[in-house]
């Protein structure tokens, strides 16, 4: 039975159930001018609401209080986030991999409709603009494009995202400079097609021929990390052409359309462990993100982040490929589970807890040392001013050169109908 809450705000009967609290609707509890306490009703909802948490569940914000004394449930935890800002910081993650390693053989974040930040309740994918994304440790992205006027505009659905393809690829080529080590997979999908326009794949060649800058690799084949380090890695699902890697001929687990909360995560939870002993030579996508007609996208990702952060946590510790998760609104922890289970070399060696509210700290006077910037591990071990926990790159050791290795090659060679590409 649902309890019922006969407290009058503003001429109106809040009524507040158990059913929406399980599903991780936030919980703010108003109180009532004729009450200094909240009502009986709103504590009896409290507490089931508390007994019904596990280990995944939303963490409370201490100090985030209502008007009437009790705390209020973070909109951040370890699996979930819709901050504007993530809560730790992971942009060199890939730089300690050895460069024989294929990317099918990793265990990569991602986002789904990355870049869709406005829209309302019912479109909004994400919270992290895409720089704040890279910097967290997101290497996947979801970019969804519309032919207007002669550009390629990221839409979602219906809905402008107030950015372009063009603008997309210059920002991620910003990020990729200033961390080499890095590589970046970048889905390119047009939205809501009727027919496929055979414009889109002419003006999206043009694009990446013109804004790639030799840093895309538009092959089929899978490559390695050493030979994508800097670059942006395509998938693309052209009928005719061939920009990149055939998005169709990869291992995908994308059931959108959520009916059932439980079904949707049963879905993502075998396509997981399909991925951790499948062939190590494809490449597994499992998307946790969905939508549908009972619910929205943050619903799903507060459902389905917090289980699927407690699995990838019982195997913590030990090297599992998860393939590539991609996700909507995805929390610190997760996001470090996802690139630790790559081995430890890819852990950023975290010093606070993933999930943990983060607090503006600032130095002390007289303790800065000279020659070290305002990022390093003795100055900033545990927080960075902007309020985010580091995770530094571990030291690089000499990479393994193979027999057949051979030296890179500054000049980008032009193969006829393909992009410019570094070889390597």
């Amino acid at each position: 039975m649902n309890p019922r809450c006969t407290c009058h705000l503003r001429g109106r009967t809040r009524v507040m159930t158990v059913t929406g609290l399980m599903a991780g609707i936030p919980l703010h509890l108003p109180v009532c001018r004729r009450h200094p306490r909240p009502c009986p009703a709103h504590w009896a909802l409290l507490h089931s609401h508390r007994q019904t948490q596990g280990s995944g569940g939303p963490a409370r914000c201490r100090g985030a209080r209502s008007p009437g004394g009790m705390e209020t449930w973070s909109r951040r935890s370890a699996a979930f986030d819709c901050v504007p800002q993530p809560a730790a910081c992971c942009p060199d993650w890939m730089a300690g991999l050895p460069d024989a390693l294929p990317l099918s053989h990793l265990s990569i974040p991602g986002t789904h409709d990355s870049l869709s930040l406005f829209g309302g309740r019912r479109l909004r994918c994400q919270s992290w603009g895409l720089e704040a994304q890279l910097a967290a440790g997101i290497r996947f992205l979801d970019v969804r494009c519309k032919l207007s006027r002669g550009e390629l505009r990221i839409y979602h659905l219906c809905t402008f995202q107030r950015a372009s393809l063009r603008g997309v690829l210059r920002r991620t080529l910003r990020f990729l400079r200033a961390h080499p080590g890095e590589a970046v997979l970048m889905r390119i999908k047009e939205e809501l097609p009727i027919f496929s326009r055979p414009s889109f794949a002419a003006q999206l060649h043009r694009c990446l021929l013109e804004e790639g800058q030799g840093c895309v690799w538009c092959r089929e084949e899978v490559p390695t990390l050493g030979q994508v380090r800097g670059k942006i890695v395509v998938l693309e699902a052209l009928a005719r052409e061939v920009l990149g890697i055939p998005y169709e001929q990869l291992s995908i687990s994308d059931a959108w359309n959520v009916l059932s909360l439980e079904h949707k995560w049963a879905r993502v939870r075998r396509h997981l462990e399909k991925a951790a002993g499948g062939d190590p030579s494809t490449m597994y996508l499992t998307f946790c993100s969905g939508n549908g007609l009972f619910t929205c996208p943050e619903e799903v990702a507060r459902f389905v982040n917090p289980r699927c952060c407690q699995h990838l946590r019982r195997r913590a510790g030990q090297p599992v490929r998860w393939g590539v998760v991609i996700m909507d609104f995805p929390g610190a922890g997760l996001l470090r589970l996802i690139v630790e289970s790559n081995g430890p070399r890819a852990n950023g060696r975290g010093t606070a807890a993933p999930g943990t509210p983060t607090v503006r700290s600032r130095h002390r006077r007289g303790t800065r040392e000279r020659g070290r910037g305002p990022h390093s591990p003795a100055r900033c071990p545990r927080r960075c001013p902007s309020g985010r926990t580091l995770l530094p790159a571990p030291r690089l050791g000499p990479r393994a050169s193979g027999p057949g290795r051979q030296k890179r090659d500054s000049r980008p060679c032009r193969a006829a109908g393909s992009l410019r590409v570094t070889m390597v």
